[in-house]
């Protein structure tokens, strides 16, 4: 009987140069007995015929994405051993799986939901989600950005109605108040901090998600980025843009909500740390 899963997001900003970060870290967290279950991945920046689907497999992950060459990209992975015993492949585990927002015409690679069985728990429904940067407040990205979040918004609207157990996970390019910046006063009004943006991010709360991160006491200063330019991670002048929202279901059932900061610390790491949420059965 699974007591409880813990489900992560990271944006690995280019799966190549860190398919053996997120091996290593998988590996460590197993072998502490806190093993991530369901890993959600951000800016694979790789086509689907790349992804290592294989070598993940190996690792013990079963694993699905959406890719596109360069740029963006998303993919969930699910821990074999976490699965409930109806799923047995691809087309089991990941159940009513969805590529892209619904009707929002984009060529970039930045949804990927999937309902997933865990072992003696009510199904989930998973959403790894790389949100748009949107460069400056006066730039096309900009706009772009913010058409992006309307439509995320709106199809949120139906999948909550759908599915109360929901958790949406990844890099949302917004660190939601002055509490997750490092320099409020130097960023106001800056990309990732604009009252647009924040405003939209509120907008996914008040649809019925949690920010789990929120829902215990946190240690001031805690980011989730750290710009690699300026020494931005040794003086912890950072972010928290990566971000796990929770259903009203699932808020009840966290144990706790935690950014793992230990890989930013390796060898030509991500810019960004792993978040990780635990739910109970």
């Amino acid at each position: 009987m699974t007591e409880s899963i813990r489900i992560a997001a990271w944006n690995v900003n280019s799966l190549k140069v860190r398919l053996p970060h997120v091996k290593r870290w998988l590996e460590e967290q197993e072998a502490a007995k806190k093993p991530i279950d369901a890993l959600c991945l951000q800016e694979l920046k790789m086509t689907d015929d790349k992804f290592p689907h294989q070598e993940l497999e190996a690792a013990g992950y079963i694993s699905l994405a959406a890719g596109q060459k360069t740029y963006n990209g998303v993919a969930i992975l699910v821990r074999r051993a976490a699965l409930a015993p109806i799923a047995t492949d691809l087309e089991t585990t990941f159940l009513k799986p969805l590529r892209n927002i619904p009707g929002y015409a984009d060529e970039q690679q930045r949804i990927l939901a999937a309902t997933i069985c865990f072992k003696g728990m009510q199904p989930i429904r998973l959403v790894s989600a790389y949100f748009p940067n949107g460069q400056s407040p006066d730039s096309e990205k900009f706009i772009y950005k913010l058409g992006w979040l309307t439509a995320l918004h709106s199809w949120l609207e139906t999948e909550l109605k759908d599915s109360a157990r929901f958790a949406l996970l990844g890099d949302f390019n917004i660190a939601p108040t002055d509490a997750d910046v490092h320099d409020p006063k130097a960023w106001e009004g800056q990309n990732l901090v604009s009252p647009p943006e924040r405003e939209a991010f509120q907008g996914l709360l008040d649809l019925g998600l949690y920010d789990s991160f929120r829902l215990f006491e946190q240690a001031p200063k805690t980011y989730s980025w750290w710009d690699y330019r300026m020494m931005g991670f040794r003086r912890n002048a950072g972010m928290r843009i990566d971000h796990i929202l929770l259903s009203d279901a699932l808020k009840a059932n966290c144990l706790s909500s935690i950014i793992d900061k230990v890989p930013r610390t390796w060898e030509q790491p991500s810019d960004h740390a792993p978040v990780i949420a635990e739910i109970k059965a």
